[in-house]
């Protein structure tokens, strides 16, 4: 390992040459799933970084050049609106990804932390990064995770991001096909039992969902 090139709330990435990172559990786990469906997605032209080699804690990963999503908004490279309808967009795409084997033909594969920090603009186009929370299930699920992500931002106090954020998720639930608001109270508990969360992001969670409520009501 060569250099720290980020640290997540629960990850390490770090450089091993100019064409490879190695990304790292601090807690340990199993990277099998995350790799299969990574690998499953991008066999079907989903934009994902390529996996080198999965085992236990580690994943080793294709490079990626560009900023995050949300470097790009801060920066004024990626106007907001476009940022917005760029994840609606990544969220559409994923959903017409059909599962391996599933009883309801609504089943889809869903990435469950699709926001602007885990979408990388390279060259090439966005790439979805971090898909250690994906599953299968309801895409009206993963847009309402989404939108429930974006919100904490848009009501947390004094946060920098928080009044573009607000538009960021207008735009967001303007450009989406599937209406959150049926599986809203299923992401604000897979939301709340997530143990990154701080405390205070916890407490925002009710008022979050509100916004999402209020804004996608305006919309669908």
């Amino acid at each position: 390992m060569t250099a720290l090139l980020a640290s997540g709330r629960d990850a390490d990435v770090y450089a091993l040459d100019e064409r490879r990172v190695l990304r790292r559990y601090r807690l340990g786990g199993d990277v099998t799933a995350e790799a299969s469906v990574m690998r499953y997605v991008a066999d079907h032209g989903y934009p994902v970084p390529r996996v080198y080699e999965a085992s236990g804690a580690d994943l080793i990963l294709e490079r990626l050049d560009g900023p995050t999503m949300l470097q790009a908004l801060a920066d004024g490279s990626l106007d907001l609106r476009d940022g917005g309808t760029v994840l609606a967009d990544l969220l559409e795409r994923l959903h017409k990804v059909r599962v391996r084997a599933a009883k309801d033909p609504g089943t889809r594969i869903l990435h469950l932390d699709l926001h602007p920090e885990n979408v990388v603009m390279t060259e090439g186009g966005p790439v979805v990064i971090d898909w250690r929370n994906s599953t299968e299930g309801p895409p009206e699920l993963d847009v309402a995770m989404s939108a429930l992500i974006v919100a904490q931002v848009a009501i947390e106090p004094g946060h920098a991001f928080a009044e573009q954020a607000e538009v960021f998720l207008d735009v967001l639930l303007s450009c989406t096909r599937d209406n959150p608001l049926s599986q809203l109270e299923a992401a604000v508990r897979r939301r709340a039992a997530d143990p990154a969360l701080t405390p205070a992001e916890q407490s925002h969670l009710h008022e979050a969902a509100i916004l999402v409520t209020t804004i996608c009501r305006a919309h669908h």
